[in-house]
């Protein structure tokens, strides 16, 4: 009975965010496998053994729990099958330190200790513990900065005047250059930008020019990406006009936020004639389709479906209370209940701050996952640059900025978010009789996650 109370049976634990080279015959996860069992076939003699059970994660973030292996290494440590818990480095286990405290509270309660190979040390003594803590602690507030880190590159950049990435616009090619791609003007295109704002003058009117825009055929910049895949061409609507109408790439600016800075590019439109365009936008008070002001801060402003009407939902806000205790309840509202009476629907409307974050919850839960990063930052990337120009989502940095989703949503201003948002669901319908909702992805979207 000493002997088997001295038997340590060890568990290996590897993971890889990605799943790129896992293809290969000995990948970064049997990397890991191999320098753990080195570990510990070097502390045979104080009765460690490995455990032949695989427990890999491979193409699984560390920013949440939701990892199979993960799930499997934890079953078995509650069965009793596990007394050691072995990794390559603490990053593989956990990014996050709420997550990690949590296992540690499993690992406590089961008599399981944790061993890191490359940081050397275990959490059967004190030290081991506060390395481990102080170790997390910096793991968590690097990735918290990755958001702020690509924020201040592009920032730096547009003060520059460079053209900081993102989706190309209609008048303009994206060329490579050494220090990064330019825009630079496409004669074809610069017509067809120049005939937009040139009606607009004439009839005041943005569906004017939405008409004129479908009868002659012209769309969104089409290009094509890295991949080979044909992008854009996408209608110009009422909304992707206005937004053309108002960005000062067109008179050689860039801007990032509310600044605006002289560009590196050549201008299609002259000063005068931008601004007249924009004292008539201001004039005729409209911002048009998807672009429309929300003042409100309606994050599913447009995609929120009551299914027992089959309607919309629109935002709608009450306020209740005078003085210091008044408040504004804001609620998304059934369109046939608000026009011919409550009654008439089963659920007429829904509190908006919960369902937003319900929302939230449901797209974390989907972006998270790695496989779907690419697909995810492609999305962000096309609806930003049409909603919001002034943002770029740096590839290299997506993977860590996706695995602090709350402090990367948390840095966005209102409007990214909402458009963000767009850029991944499609619908979001709300069952009153069943007391349900549901969250329709975009096709890309479902498909990169499953």
């Amino acid at each position: 009975m000493s002997r088997e109370r001295k038997r340590i049976r060890c568990a290996i634990y590897t993971r890889k965010s990605t799943e790129d080279g896992l293809e290969q015959d000995f990948n970064t996860l049997h990397a890991q496998r191999e320098s753990g069992e080195a570990y510990i076939a070097s502390q045979k003699a104080e009765g460690w053994v490995c455990l032949p059970k695989l427990y890999d994660d491979g193409g699984f973030t560390g920013g949440n729990m939701e990892r199979p292996a993960l799930k499997r290494l934890l079953a078995d440590i509650e069965a009793g099958e596990i007394d050691c818990v072995v990794v390559y480095k603490v990053d593989r286990l956990s990014r996050s330190l709420l997550d990690f405290s949590r296992l540690m509270e499993v690992f406590d309660r089961r008599e399981v200790s944790f061993v890191s190979v490359t940081q050397q040390f275990n959490t059967t003594h004190s030290m081991g513990r506060l390395t481990l803590n102080i170790l997390l602690s910096f793991a968590q507030f690097e990735r918290e900065i990755i958001s702020e880190r690509t924020r201040d590159k592009i920032a730096a950049a547009r003060r520059k005047g460079k053209w900081a990435g993102g989706r190309p616009v209609l008048g303009y090619d994206l060329v490579p250059h050494p220090g990064g791609s330019k825009l630079e003007v496409n004669a074809e295109e610069a017509e067809q930008v120049r005939a937009i704002f040139e009606r607009y003058l004439e009839r005041k009117s943005v569906l004017q020019v939405v008409r004129l825009c479908a009868r002659r055929g012209w769309t969104t910049k089409r290009w094509t990406s890295k991949a080979g895949k044909p992008q854009g061409g996408s209608v110009l609507d009422k909304g992707r006009v206005w937004a053309l109408l108002r960005n000062p790439v067109y008179i050689g600016k860039v801007r990032h936020h509310e600044n605006i800075f002289d560009g590196e590019h050549e201008a299609i439109i002259d000063q005068d004639t931008f601004d007249r365009v924009q004292a008539q936008l201001a004039l005729n008070g409209s911002a048009g389709g998807s672009a429309t002001r929300n003042k409100h801060g309606a994050l599913l402003k447009g995609l929120v479906r009551c299914t027992a009407c089959g309607c919309a939902m629109v935002h709608h806000f009450a306020t209740k209370g005078t003085g210091k205790s008044k408040r504004r309840y804001r609620y998304y509202v059934c369109l046939r209940a608000q026009k011919e009476g409550w009654a008439t629907c089963p659920g007429p409307s829904l509190p908006a701050t919960d369902l937003e974050k319900f929302v939230l919850e449901q797209i974390r839960s989907v972006v998270t996952h790695d496989a779907a990063v690419n697909t995810v930052t492609q999305r962000a990337i096309d609806v930003l640059a049409e909603s919001s120009p002034d943002l770029v989502i740096d590839p290299d940095e997506v993977v860590g900025a996706f695995e602090a989703f709350d402090p990367l949503l948390k840095a966005m201003t209102h409007g990214e978010r909402e458009a963000l948002i767009r850029g991944l669901v499609t619908q979001v319908d709300w069952d009153a009789e069943a007391g349900t909702v549901s969250v329709t992805f975009r096709e890309a979207l479902e498909e990169a996650a499953a």
